[in-house]
């Protein structure tokens, strides 16, 4: 019967169009937003306390208040050398929770040398790093202005948008459910009351006869904020309204991006009327069939925003972080100015103006972490699908990789492979030996994922309940275990904001407690918004609490990190110095440091292909490197352009998988027949000979907390140009992709920045000597997405066709070095073990390469600078590896003429000389070591 009813279901989640947005609040449904959206006219004023303004041990205190209310303590930390300043503005006399374990550490060094003078009207900090900090007193605000700039890049509360609510205590119980016409375990259809049999992802009651719940939705609330009534949830907040809200302006600038995640456009649209009469929102949910071009919340939350403007010749990128994990909405005015509005917790934000926008992106990660150098393998192609049925299916899977000549490195398994949505366990009818399935896939260098969720089935005979159980590690509903629906029907969620049940966790991965797991078995973490399918948003009710206590709407936000966090601890502490690998679906400032995540259930459809640039554009500025969306769309059919087409774009993403509901049509590269099958074969293989240059820019990243995949303006600030483009993006700082996403194309018209650049797929060469202008590129379905190479760059291939990159760790590598108008030419390659912490303290090595003056040289480059040790890197340089990879191809781009010769050490090496090209064959140099190439015209 549970399977008839899942059929029924999936057919009825099929003909389901879009997103039911009645389901999921508004900011005119949310008290806190709508009060505090549009405050008085004029708003409250707050006012410094001028006597009491003091720089106490690096920090500048002082007290603010509206003269209604008692002050509020601010502080404002600028930090050591680097200009960032940290704001803080809580109650004087009342201690608020607020989240832990976002930041590297809560004790930055701070600026000691910093000077303050005070005027009548204001005060000023100058910080060593040429920034100046201003405190106006009346009304309040913070300016920061960069070294010899006559404005501020960032102003707090220039509009007096500053709130902050008190709160009251509420006696009665905090959430009830609203009565309904039907009694307990029974739903409305519509015209009855019928006995529920489950409930799906949509959030609707599932009955026997295969028909759905009929939802009537009540809104109600108050406007003291006491109670709050949502979809047949009343709300009451232990504490009362406690609210907080403070804008945040950017003058001069001319676009703003971040603010992940949200199905809109890079660039953030005004809020307030012209485009969009909704506020961005962060609150993690599981949005069934999102809908695009919306600021409705997704599954996760980085109030993180950059803003730009490219007139200035210097400190063009200006930032804010906003840290605060409950739910909160963010307008977004004409003149890019901010203004959040948080339901609890308290005001901090981290003020950014960096002199380029690498150094705002290594600021921000100096804060929350880089990117954790993926494995290697993470970087291939993932081949994945809800579900492969049992283990013959996996068989013939991979034999068919293996058969059409198809790299791949990791088989998914969804949620069908376990028992009864019991994780960590195996249907042993359909997967009765999962050891020597992974043993097999091993043998040809390829690992196995499997989905664990965080909803804990309430069953006595499955130990993980048994012991989460009777050790009181879940999430409570008052004195009570939280019980709510989820794929395995009744289930219970871990605490996982708590550190020993975070431990708890990890040791389930151990390969004692996951029976028929081995060490090439990684995880998928799905549902962790959290996912309650019969809850208010299909969520948890705000008032559960955690072990400690703490309701839900304080720390919602940052659950999806903590159970990555947990999993990927559970794997390091199963593979002692072994990466691990990790994708998660929700995620919050500081996600990268525990692995990947992807965009979520999206659709078979050219729209949602040409949304997923932007999305990961937004996620890569803010912080999450590791980015990825489901190739071919997770809902529906593509047909075999779509398809081809989306691989070609895929494969220029961080992270590159294909998946498909369990309703979907098979997908995998052959189902299409040929010629799509070759289309796919070849870019799939692009993507794995890139892999060398993929790899060094993670470590590039991992060592300094800048993008993978990167905005043009990351790389050209200055370029107006370049500003607002979010269908084309740099792959780190050499080569840039402008993807078909248009059905039936044929040719893109691609933005090329000013400089030289090379379009480096096609018979030859095309050069492109750009002032910033669009250059129309072929881009015949055949081919792969259009592929630019800047000139003065080096960047290092593999060409080598292999099954896996384990079977490509001793290849040969080649070398496109790509001349710039002055004729020049540098880029570095990373390369250690590709699976170990080794390279944390000096296991790497790291070659620059360059070209000038007719000499071609590499250089040992292992010195880590303040910036990757401040990430974590121990080592004050690498070198602890030894590569014996040789380069056995150097192709050189933009060279005026044929030389005659060309001489390593003296020995002549052959070469050939085509369209502009020239190729040098079999000089066997050592990646890593010094040596040099000299070049006879």
């Amino acid at each position: 019967m549970a399977h008839s009813r899942l059929a029924v279901a999936a057919l009825l989640l099929a003909t389901t169009q879009a997103v039911d947005r009645s389901k999921f609040r508004t900011c005119q449904d949310t008290r806190f937003c709508r009060v505090h959206r549009k405050p008085p006219v004029p708003p409250p004023s707050y006012k410094v306390d001028a006597a009491g303004v003091a720089l106490v041990d690096g920090i500048l205190r002082l007290e603010v208040s509206d003269q209604v209310q008692p002050p509020l303590l601010v502080s404002v930390a600028p930090h050591a050398d680097n200009g960032v300043v940290r704001t803080r503005v809580v109650e004087k006399d009342k201690v608020r929770w607020e989240a832990p374990d976002v930041l590297l550490s809560d004790t930055f060094e701070l600026d000691t040398k910093a000077a303050l003078s005070k005027t009548t009207d204001k005060a000023t900090l100058k910080l060593s790093s040429g920034h100046t900090v201003d405190v106006t007193y009346e009304p309040f605000s913070v300016q920061l202005t960069p070294p010899s700039a006559k404005e501020p890049s960032v102003v707090l509360n220039q509009r007096s948008l500053l709130h902050f609510e008190r709160g009251t205590t509420v006696g009665a119980e905090a959430t009830q459910e609203v009565a309904s016409k039907c009694e307990k375990d029974y739903a409305w259809d519509g015209n009855e009351c019928k006995k529920i049999a489950g409930y799906w992802e949509d959030g609707l009651a599932r009955f026997e006869d295969g028909t759905k719940e009929v939802k009537e939705y009540v809104k109600s609330t108050s406007e003291d904020g006491l109670e709050e009534t949502f979809s047949g949830h009343t709300d009451r907040p232990k504490h009362g309204p406690t609210s907080v809200g403070i804008d945040v302006s950017f003058p001069g600038s001319k676009a703003a991006f971040g603010l992940a995640e949200h199905a809109s456009s890079f660039a953030l649209k005004p809020t307030t009327g012209s485009q969009y009469n909704e506020p961005y929102r962060f609150y993690n949910l599981d949005v069934f069939e999102y809908d695009l071009d919306v600021p409705m919340a997704l599954y996760g939350a980085i109030p993180l925003a950059w803003a730009v403007d490219p007139s200035r010749t210097s400190h063009n990128t200006a930032g804010v972080f906003y840290n605060n994990p409950s739910e909160t909405f963010v307008d977004v005015s004409d003149d890019y100015s901010l203004h959040f509005v948080s339901e609890s917790g308290v005001l901090e934000l981290f003020l950014f103006a960096p002199s380029t926008p690498a150094e705002g992106f290594s600021q921000y990660a100096s804060l929350t972490g880089a990117q954790e150098l993926p494995p290697l393998f993470a970087l291939g192609y993932h081949q994945c699908r809800w579900n492969y049925k049992d283990e013959a299916d996996v068989r013939a899977v991979h034999g068919r990789f293996e058969e059409e000549d198809i790299p791949y490195d990791v088989l998914w398994l969804d949620i069908e492979h376990t028992d009864g949505k019991r994780y960590f366990t195996w249907d042993s009818n359909l997967f009765p030996d999962p050891v020597t399935m992974q043993e097999d896939l091993w043998s040809t260098g390829r690992r196995m994922v499997t989905i664990v969720d965080p909803h804990i089935k309430r069953d006595n005979g499955y130990v993980v309940h048994k012991e989460a159980e009777s050790k009181g590690l879940y999430l409570k509903d008052g004195s009570n275990d939280f019980d709510g629906w989820c794929w395995p029907g009744s289930s219970s969620y871990p605490d996982f904001t708590n550190a020993k049940v975070r431990q708890w966790w990890a040791e389930r991965f151990s390969l004692e407690n996951y029976q028929g797991s081995t060490s090439s078995l990684y995880i998928w973490n799905d549902m962790n918004e959290m996912s309650v399918f019969n809850g208010p948003e299909v969520t948890m009710h705000k008032s559960v609490v955690n072990l400690d206590g703490v309701e839900h709407r304080e720390w919602h936000n940052l659950y999806g990190m903590y159970f990555q966090r947990a999993t990927a601890e559970g794997l390091m502490l199963r593979d002692a110095n072994k990466r691990p690998f990790v994708l998660s679906r929700s995620f919050y400032a500081g996600s990268q440091r525990w692995g990947a995540v992807w965009t979520g259930d999206n659709a078979a459809q050219w729209s949602h292909l040409k949304q997923a640039a932007p999305m990961l554009l937004s996620m890569s500025v803010c912080g999450l490197i590791f980015v990825g969306a489901d190739a071919g769309g997770f809902f529906g059919d593509p047909d075999a352009e779509l398809m081809a087409r989306w691989i070609q774009a895929a494969a220029y993403t961080p992270f590159f998988r294909g998946h498909a509901h369990h309703d979907a049509k098979r997908r995998e590269p052959w189902s299409f027949g040929q010629p799509t099958t070759s289309y796919i074969r070849r870019a799939i293989a692009d993507r794995y000979a890139l892999l060398p240059y993929w790899y060094s820019v993670f470590a590039e990243s991992r060592f300094s907390g800048l993008p993978v995949m990167r905005p043009l303006w990351a790389e050209f600030p200055s370029d107006s140009g370049a500003l607002l483009l979010d269908d084309q993006w740099m792959v780190g700082s050499a080569l840039l992709v402008k993807p078909v996403t248009e059905q039936g194309a044929s040719h893109v018209d691609a933005y090329l920045p000013p400089g030289r650049w090379y379009e480096v797929h096609g018979a030859a060469p095309l050069t492109h000597d750009s002032r910033g202008q669009r250059v129309r590129a072929k881009a015949p379905i055949e081919g792969t997405a259009p592929l630019f190479q800047r000139g003065n760059t080096i960047i290092a291939r593999q060409r080598r066709l292999r099954r896996s990159t384990v079977a490509m760790a001793t290849d040969p590598y080649e070398l496109t070095v790509a001349l710039d108008a002055n004729g020049a030419a540098a880029g570095e390659v990373f390369l250690d073990d590709g699976v170990s912490f080794d390279f944390v303290r000096g296991g790497f090595a790291r070659t620059a390469f360059s070209y000038a003056n007719g000499k071609l040289s590499a250089a040992p480059a292992h010195e880590c600078d303040a910036r990757a040790r401040a990430l974590g890197v121990e080592a004050a340089d690498g070198g602890g590896f030894a590569p014996a990879n040789v380069v056995e191809r150097i192709v050189v781009l933009g060279l005026p003429a044929s030389p005659k010769a060309v001489a390593v050490a003296g020995r002549a090496v052959d070469f050939s000389w085509t369209a502009g090209a020239l190729t040098i064959r079999r000089p066997d140099l050592p990646m890593a070591g010094a040596w040099a190439v000299d070049f006879t015209f």
